[in-house]
Formats: C-alpha cells, sequence, structure tokens
C-alpha cells in the first residue's frame, strides 16, 4: 500500500491542509476502484467504514489478491472536518463561500471530446482507453484559485479515470441506499445487491454537478458529443452511497458495510476469489431519483414523525407533525406517493421549506434540481 498526501492550496499563509490516499495494487493490472469517505464530513459513518475496509484491503494485499487498482480515500473532506464553531461541527458546507462540499465539480467532457477528435475510431476498446487517459490529463489540468477547488480538482484527479467510483456518504436517519445513473445501473445492480442497499435512486442529471456524476456522466456527454459513428460505453460507474444516518457510526454496520464493498471489488475483478460466493438477492428494484418526494415544512416548529424508515406507506398516509410551540397550530404531512419511507431528517425542530423526509416513489413526477441543498 501507498500512502499520498495532497497539499490542498493555501487559504491564507502559514496555514496548510492536506488529503490523504491510500494506494492499493498496480495501476492497469485490472479495474480501477475508487472509494472515498465523507465528502461531507459531518456524515461520519463513511469514514468508520472506510476505516474498516483499509484493514480488509491491508489483509487482501498481504495475501495477493488485489488484481487491479483500488484507491481508498478514508476522509475526504479535511476543510469540513476542520469547521467547528462554538460545539457545532459543519461539514456540508464551506464557511467562506456558503458552497456544499459536494457541488459544482468540473465538466470535462468538451475539454476531452476536443483532446482526443481525429483519434476516435470504431473500435470501442480502443476510445475507452483513449478517453480515460484523456480525462486524466484535464482533471491535471484544471485551473484551481480557492482552497475548496483544490480539493474538488485533488478528489477529481483521484477518480477521474476509475471503472467505479463509491462516494460514502448517510443521511439523516435511513436506510442503506444508493442514488446512481440510468447508463449505469446495468454495473451498479452487483453493488446494490453486494452492498444490500434496500433503495436504488436512478437520474442522469440530479443538479448541483455532484462528484459522482462528474465521473459518471462525463462518458455519456462524450459519447453523444463524438456520434454513434465512435463508439463510446459509459465506462466508469459512479455511485453515490448513503450509508444509512449520520448517528449510525458503530463497528458492526461498518464491518458489514466493508466487507459487502469488498464482495463489489470481487465481482467486478479487482481483487480475486478462489471461490466467489454469489451475490445477495437484490433488495430492491430501481426507481427514479424525480419519483423521491421530499416532505416540506410549510412552517417552523417541533417535529414529531409517525412513522420510520423502512415502511411502506399509501400517498397521503400521515407521516410527520409540525407543531408551532407558541400557538399549538399542527400541520400533519402526509406522503407524497405510494411507496418507501427511507429517510428523514435527524433534527427535531423545523425551518420554514426544510425538507424532513423522503418516500421512493415510482412515477418520475419532479423536475429541476433533485438533490436536497
Amino acid at each position: 500500500m501507498q500512502t499520498i498526501t495532497h497539499t490542498l492550496l493555501s487559504a491564507t499563509p502559514g496555514t496548510t491542509q492536506s488529503l490523504v490516499s491510500l494506494h492499493y495494487g498496480t495501476p492497469g493490472a485490472g479495474p480501477k476502484v475508487t472509494i472515498q469517505g465523507s465528502l461531507h464530513a459531518d456524515e461520519v459513518p463513511g469514514m468508520l467504514v472506510a476505516h474498516h475496509l483499509r484493514g480488509l484491503l491491508n489483509a487482501l494485499e498481504a495475501q495477493g489478491r488485489i488484481r487491479g487498482e483500488v484507491v481508498l480515500v478514508p476522509a475526504a473532506n479535511p476543510m469540513g472536518v476542520h469547521q467547528w464553531h462554538l460545539r457545532g461541527y459543519q461539514g456540508r458546507f464551506e464557511f467562506h463561500s456558503g458552497e456544499n462540499y459536494n457541488r459544482h465539480f468540473s465538466d470535462l467532457s468538451e475539454a476531452v471530446a476536443s483532446a482526443v477528435a481525429g483519434q476516435l475510431t470504431a473500435d470501442a476498446a480502443h476510445n475507452v482507453a483513449l478517453v480515460r487517459s484523456a480525462l486524466r490529463d484535464a482533471a491535471v489540468a484544471l485551473p484551481v484559485k480557492t482552497t475548496i477547488e483544490s480539493l474538488r480538482k485533488t478528489l477529481l484527479t483521484l477518480a477521474i479515470d476509475a471503472h467505479a467510483v463509491l462516494d460514502l456518504h448517510s443521511d439523516g436517519e435511513g436506510l442503506l441506499h444508493l442514488y446512481t445513473t440510468p447508463a449505469t445501473w446495468p454495473q451498479a445492480e452487483p453493488l446494490a445487491r453486494a452492498i444490500g442497499a434496500r433503495v436504488a435512486l436512478l437520474a442522469e442529471r440530479s443538479g448541483g454537478d455532484p462528484f459522482d456524476e462528474a465521473c459518471s456522466m462525463v462518458w455519456v456527454d462524450i459519447a453523444q458529443r463524438v456520434g454513434a459513428q465512435h463508439p463510446l460505453p459509459p465506462s466508469c460507474m459512479a455511485a453515490t452511497i448513503e450509508l444509512r444516518g449520520e448517528q449510525d457510526v458503530r463497528h458492526d454496520l461498518a464491518a458489514q458495510d466493508a466487507a459487502g464493498i469488498v464482495r463489489y471489488l470481487v465481482a467486478v475483478g479487482a481483487v480475486h476469489d478462489d471461490a466467489p460466493a454469489p451475490l445477495p438477492a437484490l433488495l430492491c428494484q430501481p426507481t427514479p431519483l424525480a419519483g423521491s418526494i421530499p416532505l416540506v415544512a410549510p412552517h417552523g416548529g417541533m417535529v414529531v414523525f409517525l412513522r420510520t424508515p423502512g415502511e411502506v406507506v399509501q400517498q397521503g398516509e400521515p407521516l410527520v407533525d409540525i407543531i408551532d410551540p407558541f400557538s399549538g397550530h399542527t400541520t400533519t404531512l402526509g406522503a407524497g406517493a405510494d411507496g418507501l419511507f427511507f429517510a428523514r431528517e435527524n433534527r427535531r425542530f423545523a425551518v420554514a421549506g426544510m425538507a424532513l423526509g423522503k418516500v421512493a416513489g415510482t412515477a418520475a413526477v419532479r423536475s429541476g434540481s433533485l438533490l436536497s441543498a
């Protein structure tokens, strides 16, 4: 295992922040998989899963079983980890800019399509290798002016040429679920089975340019730019994995999730197993992210949930009360669709406009930006 420390652009003289990546296997020897924990730094389950995964990967490397390249970023956001104020912790948004750390990742499709123009052929394998190399070059060439841009560039450089990218997050409270794109669902289905995902949400463009889509949708966009005469299959399966809730920081769950990720690494050929066990059964069918209906508070107040994540609900079924402590006025929010109540807020006082929970429905009824702030 090789440990690399990436020094980020300093915001002020006399200060430095750095990102650490752990590299297993041999580049080019097999599929490359990049896994990063807690880009939203206050979502700690991803860091703990990465901790357990490090132990498993160390053992696999010692046994000579890593046949591809695995890049593990145990804590993907040193900036967010540092953001404490009056005993409060803010790892989702950068204090200086107010930007969500998992938004505004660069779209490299135009630069790469221009770089490979005239070199593509009718051979898909040739085209994939050419584009993968051009993606590496384009990521390295990205300019940066701020520390958060430096962080985004570093993370993108570590992942942009990977065959698979796993971005480990967690919801407020919820079931284990994942986000990916329709084009890569056939490649993501083994991941959903390996980790036991209870919900799989699909969208081509969820809004805001999150990390996973910067790695996966670039292939679809380049393919559209270069035309069907130059076949270019989607060659990066990137998924955001929501590891239940923010408070689910437990060794047993993290060990279970790390073992599931190793099962996936075996399935894609990055790790060798002489007698691999069959993948578990798929626990869910994919549903559109546009069918994930949020519960939005119309006013502030105390939050009292009437159902728990994991329950199948019917449209209109009461899920949460919001109670104004001054007037006593209570508003009850019902499910916006038939489906699975899979995630909810972990705070118990709401402000107007706050999203309090999500139901996974099957009909794509929403449009525009589909992700929470």
